[in-house]
């Protein structure tokens, strides 16, 4: 019975292991402080109480919680010097790992749906886009992530891990756990990874189709300016979407190397870490609502102080 895995390091070197440790610190912290204001200033600006909004805020509390799975451990292990992870940590960090990316990605395609509804349908937009539909639209999220997480989780660690325990990666994922397991059957997985395709290809086609919508619908409108403004609330969403997608086809569709380079390690944390730290950056530079509340914010915060 396995209890322990051993994970890679950055560098043998403690002064780059240190230097990884306080790098991973500093985007860790403003990862935390970015998404954590977001969730903020949505909550206390009843001029940001719209769908929209509803859903950015659950999108900043999944990129904390995700960036959370791997790099606090990851900042211990380089501070510590050890690189080693229980069974029952390692299984916990790929349950949570695919159940927030996985709720996230739903999320991702409710903001497209949101924006699509805006444009396309402004007159019904109060109707379709109410307080429940949201609600829903959020607990289905919640709902698949964990569906998944426990399907890849359980399929993974129902394995066989007889030989090495050396995993080629410097936090717990599917695709490094079975290029160690001696299992030469992976049938629990390769169902998972198939309903998790469909659900993938499901989600990527409905944001597609959305802005294939909103672009026909913006490129129709006789106003430039209200078109302008019409695409202005869209890309802070799809440039998250892109970067979002680009970052896991990166980090998952390429094949596991038997040693990895540095190279191989900063690809494959892209996902977990990009997303999370850009997505309030991109929002608070693109969106004027989001500029206005936080410059409101910062000035009562400031009122205050000074009594």
């Amino acid at each position: 019975m396995v209890k322990e895995f051993f994970l890679m390091k950055f560098s043998q070197n403690r002064d780059l292991q240190v230097l990884h440790a306080i790098l991973f610190l500093l985007i860790y912290l403003s990862s935390l402080i970015g998404n954590c204001l977001i969730i903020v200033l949505v909550t206390l600006d009843h001029y940001l109480h719209m769908p929209m909004y509803f859903f950015l805020k659950n999108l900043s509390f999944l990129d904390v919680c995700l960036i959370s799975v791997i790099v606090p451990k990851s900042i211990f292990n380089s501070f510590s010097s050890k690189s080693i992870i229980s069974f029952s940590g390692c299984l916990l960090q790929v349950l949570l790992l695919i159940h927030f990316a996985t709720a996230e990605f739903f999320i991702l395609t409710a903001m497209s749906y949101d924006r699509y509804v805006a444009i396309c349908q402004p007159l019904h937009y109060d109707v379709i886009m109410d307080r429940e539909t949201c609600m829903w639209m959020t607990a289905a999220s919640w709902f698949f992530g964990t569906v998944f997480g426990s399907l890849y989780s359980a399929g993974t660690f129902s394995l066989s891990f007889c030989g090495s325990r050396n995993l080629p990666q410097f936090f717990c994922d599917v695709p490094s756990l079975l290029k160690i397991a001696c299992s030469k059957s992976h049938v629990t997985i390769d169902v998972s990874v198939a309903v998790g395709m469909c659900y993938a290809f499901f989600c990527f086609l409905a944001i597609v189709l959305s802005y294939i919508c909103i672009f026909k619908t913006v490129s129709s409108m006789p106003s430039v300016q209200g078109g302008s403004k019409a695409l202005s609330t869209c890309l802070p969403q799809l440039t998250v979407v892109t970067t979002f997608l680009l970052t896991a086809v990166i980090a998952y569709v390429k094949p596991v190397p038997e040693s990895p380079s540095l190279l191989d390690l900063i690809l494959s944390v892209l996902h977990p870490v990009l997303p999370p730290t850009m997505n309030p950056i991109i929002y608070s530079l693109r969106n004027k609502e989001m500029k206005a509340s936080m410059k409101k914010f910062l000035w009562k915060f400031g009122g205050n102080m000074k009594y």
